[in-house]
């Protein structure tokens, strides 16, 4: 529940409750992925929520506008008692918006509630608190009759689950502490609003940086990541060399992202869209290249010749979505493929004194060799299909299963007033990583039927709803896990009478 202020000062109040069973060894897939990390594994987990807010859309008429939510709640069967699932202040003007705090933050260029999810920044994971300043919707650039705007935003913040990662671990395996993590998005939109055709193009980018890293136990090294002022220019412009770097020089801090396209057709009574997201690690699979000139003997470091390998376009997500403007029974139709196979290549070879060839594969989506890898509170900060560590019966804080193809559905409608569906379907081959393949490929199939209702604003049971899903998986990624979802949450607007 949400609390407002406008001239009438608004406050949204929200209240919610929810109750998980399953049968087997987890909850399934999409009873607790993409939830920003408010969810759990356990067969038998619920919780109690309360969010205060007051967006800044209640100022909307005014070029500054102010806004904040508190956001908790209490749970069982959860990797904490209480979850501070949102607590943040922000301040906008005009298209500008300043966040401090943690705040769930939507997926760019998909349907948020259809999608599998974003590779890079999606809404699997709990919020991460920091500094966030964005323009939220894109800005027109002058003197080109709204041909093409801009919207983007620079984040700063601090992860929150160093404890977990020493439970989880029992610093037996890798884990790190007071880590830092950085995000930045930049967005082009190619035709103007009122014209039926319009490309996006974007670019995300995430970091993490600075803080301790302890490494196995085997090891029992602790390494200082760099953590001054240059550590957060670098995770801004990727330079300089990881802590224990020698003679090989990554760049310093663990970086991803995504290359992204979305063609919007928009007509009188439907609308389409097509849209690509390319995950990468580094420049391979950023660029497609990497230089290959290096010299020999006591040039074995230098760039002595013009080569490099072109690396091929394989791994990608690729979306279709269809809007039916006059269709209530199926209104928004989802349809993606997800291959993460290739990710430059099975070789890895970092030139030397003796072989000067560079190849630079095996990424290792979503891996890192002295960060805990791109996830927080044990569930991964892009794609949910990548199996996040939460699963891991070993200790690591790895994604095990980040080789797969997928194929996704996810279609929705509101029939009649207030009532709402969703149903998913997933069905997806992993192969485990380059490091440690699957002797024989794993299958599985993940559903959901959800349903939820509204009651009308002239009922007794005004502001109330009802959510209810069932959902299954089966096979040998996740298990065979058969589950249901309750959920009753409460709206409510306090207004507070502008004195005078």
């Amino acid at each position: 529940m949400l609390l407002t202020l406008a001239s009438t000062a608004q406050i949204q109040l929200h209240t919610e409750t929810q109750l998980t069973t399953s049968s087997g060894e987890y909850t399934p897939l999409w009873l607790q992925a993409n939830r920003y990390g408010l969810s759990s594994l356990e067969k038998t987990n619920g919780y109690l929520r309360a969010a205060l807010s007051r967006p800044v859309e209640a100022d909307s008429l005014r070029q500054w506008r102010r806004g904040g939510c508190a956001d908790i709640a209490v749970t069982t069967g959860f990797t904490s008692r209480m979850v501070v699932q949102q607590l943040y202040g922000e301040i906008g003007w005009k298209k500008g918006l300043l966040t401090v705090g943690a705040k769930e933050q939507p997926m760019e260029l998909r349907d948020q509630e259809l999608s599998s999810g974003a590779q890079t920044l999606g809404i699997n994971a709990r919020p991460v608190p920091g500094v966030r300043i964005e323009l939220k919707d894109y800005w027109d650039v002058p003197g080109l009759s709204h041909w093409l705007g801009f919207k983007g935003h620079i984040f700063y913040g601090k992860t929150t689950d160093d404890n977990w990662q020493v439970d989880f671990t029992r610093r037996q395996e890798l884990y790190t502490e007071n880590t830092m993590l950085h995000t930045k998005a930049g967005f082009l939109r190619i035709g103007p609003n009122d014209k039926p055709l319009q490309l996006e193009l974007g670019l995300e980018m995430g970091c993490q940086f600075a803080g301790t890293s302890y490494m196995k136990r085997a090891t029992k090294e602790i390494l200082k990541n760099e953590s001054g002022f240059m550590s957060y220019l670098r995770a801004f412009l990727p330079g300089s060399s990881e802590a224990n770097e020698t003679d090989y020089r990554n760049k310093e801090g663990n970086h991803v992202g995504s290359l992204l396209a979305r063609l919007n057709y928009e007509g009188k009574d439907f609308g389409v869209s097509l849209y690509a997201d390319h995950y990468f690690e580094d420049q391979s699979g950023f660029f497609f290249l990497d230089f290959d000139g290096y010299g020999t003997g006591e040039q074995w470091d230098s760039w002595e010749r013009f080569n490099w390998l072109i690396y091929d376009l394989r791994d990608l997500q690729l979306g279709l979505e269809l809007r039916l403007k006059k269709c209530r029974w199926v209104q928004t139709v989802v349809a993606e493929y997800i291959s993460t196979k290739y990710q430059s290549g099975p070789v890895y070879h970092d030139h030397s004194r003796f072989l000067s060839d560079h190849v630079g594969g095996i990424d290792d989506y979503y891996n890192h060799h002295i960060f805990t890898g791109w996830q927080h509170w044990g569930q991964v900060m892009g794609n949910p299909l990548f199996r996040s560590p939460l699963y891991n019966d070993d200790g690591t804080i790895k994604v095990h299963d980040n080789r797969f193809t997928a194929w996704h559905l996810g279609i929705s409608g509101t029939p009649v007033d207030g009532l709402h569906y969703r149903l998913l379907a997933t069905w997806q081959r992993g192969f485990g990583t380059y490091k440690v393949p699957y002797p024989d490929p794993r299958n599985n199939v993940s559903l959901l039927a959800e349903a939820s209702y509204v009651f009308p604003a002239h009922s007794k049971l005004s502001g109330w709803s009802l959510r209810g899903a069932v959902a299954t998986d089966q096979g040998k990624l996740l298990g065979n896990n058969t589950g249901v979802q309750l959920t009753i949450g409460h709206d409510m607007n306090i207004h507070f009478k502008k004195k005078r």
